[in-house]
C-alpha cells in the first residue's frame, strides 16, 4: 500500500481512527463508498462516520433503509460494477437479516465464477458487549462468519490497527467482516498514518513474556494485558497475543510465542462452546504437542443468550476469570 501525504502521528479514539481510515480511503479512491443506516446525516448511532456525508455527498455516504439483506444486497451489486463499498451495521445484532446475502451470495461469488469476479465488499459490525445496552444490541457472532468459507473476519484492539486495518480491508478484493470492539471506541491510541503496523491478518504479540502465553483478539486484549500486568506483580511473565485476525488466523506467531512459554489460554468474549479460541487451542496442540507443559485453557462467555444489561458484569469474561485460568495453567 502506498502512503500518501499524511498528517503526523497522534493519539484518537478508536472511533475517530475509524472515521479518519474512511475519510483518507475515500480521498485516495473515488470507488469508495459508506453505506448504512444513519451513517450521513446522523454520523452513525456511535459517531464513527461524522462529517463524512457533509464532505463526501450524499452519493458516496448513502442513508438507507432499515433493512439489512438490501443493504448488503446493494453493496454487492455495487462491488459487481467495480465500487468499493464500505457496509455499516448499526448492531451486531442485527446483522443476521443480511446473514444469507452474506453467506449465500458474498462469500461465494469469488468461487462460484472462477475467480474472474470479485467482491471487495467490507462491512463493518460494532460488536461484544460492554455498553450496558438492550437485546440485540450485544452480541458475538464472529465465529459464525470465520467459518464461512470466502469471507475474512478481523477485528482491531487499538487506535493504530483501527486506522490501518481497515484501510487494508478496504484495498482487498476480497469481502472481510471487520468487528469494531464497541466498549473500546473511545479509548485512546497513537495513530501514524504514516506507519503501517503490518499485514491484514498477521498477528502480533502485545506483550513479551516466558510463563505463559495469553491469545485474544479485539476487545479482550485489553483485558489480558491489565492480567499480564497483576500476574507481573506475582512473579508471573505472561505473553500476550493480539491475533487481530480470527479469519484467517496466523497461527505461526502464536506457535512460536507457545514454543517458548509452553502454556497457552485463549480469550475472547463469545461463547467458549465452538469459538474461535477452540480453533487456536485445536491447532495449537496439534502443532505444539511436545512443547506444551499444560492443557490448553479457553476463556469465553457463556454458552446462554446475552444477558440483560444489568447481568452483562456476570457474563463477560474478565480479570479474575482470565487470571484463574492462568493459575490453573501455571499449577500443572
Amino acid at each position: 500500500m502506498a502512503a500518501t501525504t499524511a498528517p503526523a502521528a497522534r493519539k484518537l479514539p478508536i472511533a475517530k481512527a475509524i472515521n479518519e481510515s474512511l475519510r483518507a480511503a475515500m480521498e485516495a479512491d473515488p470507488k469508495v463508498l459508506v453505506m448504512g443506516e444513519d451513517v450521513g446525516k446522523l454520523g452513525g448511532v456511535f459517531r464513527v462516520t461524522d462529517g463524512l456525508q457533509k464532505d463526501f455527498g450524499e452519493e458516496r455516504v448513502i442513508d438507507t433503509p432499515l433493512a439489512e439483506s438490501g443493504i448488503v444486497g446493494t453493496a454487492i451489486g455495487m462491488a459487481l460494477r467495480g465500487y468499493r463499498p464500505v457496509v455499516e451495521i448499526q448492531f451486531d445484532g442485527f446483522v443476521f437479516p443480511a446473514y444469507d446475502q452474506i453467506v449465500t451470495q458474498l462469500a461465494k461469488m469469488h468461487a462460484r465464477a472462477l475467480g474472474k469476479v470479485k467482491v471487495p465488499v467490507v462491512i463493518r459490525i460494532p460488536y461484544a458487549g460492554g455498553i450496558g445496552a438492550v437485546e440485540h444490541h450485544s452480541e458475538s457472532p464472529e465465529a459464525l462468519f470465520a467459518h464461512v468459507a470466502g469471507l475474512k473476519c478481523v477485528s482491531p484492539s487499538n487506535s493504530a490497527d483501527a486506522y490501518w486495518m481497515l484501510r487494508q480491508a478496504i484495498e482487498c478484493d476480497d469481502p472481510v467482516i471487520f468487528f469494531e470492539p464497541k466498549r473500546r471506541y473511545w479509548e485512546k491510541g497513537e495513530v501514524d498514518p504514516a506507519a503501517i503496523p503490518g499485514p491484514l491478518h498477521q498477528a502480533k504479540v502485545a506483550k513479551e513474556g516466558t510463563a505463559l502465553t495469553l491469545a485474544a483478539y479485539g476487545p479482550m486484549v485489553k483485558v489480558c494485558l491489565e492480567a499480564a500486568a497483576a500476574a507481573e506483580e506475582e512473579g508471573n511473565s505472561l505473553e500476550v497475543v493480539d491475533l487481530r485476525s480470527i479469519s484467517p488466523i496466523d497461527f505461526d506467531t502464536v506457535q512460536r510465542s507457545v514454543e517458548k512459554t509452553r502454556r497457552l489460554v485463549t480469550v475472547h468474549e463469545a461463547p467458549v462452546f465452538l469459538g474461535s479460541g477452540a480453533e487456536v487451542a485445536a491447532r495449537l496442540t496439534e502443532r505444539c504437542f511436545y512443547h506444551l507443559e499444560a492443557p490448553v485453557l479457553r476463556v469465553g462467555g457463556f454458552h446462554a443468550p446475552y444477558p440483560p444489561a444489568r447481568l452483562e458484569d456476570e457474563y463477560l469474561p474478565g480479570l479474575d476469570r482470565v487470571l484463574d485460568a492462568v493459575d490453573r495453567a501455571l499449577a500443572y
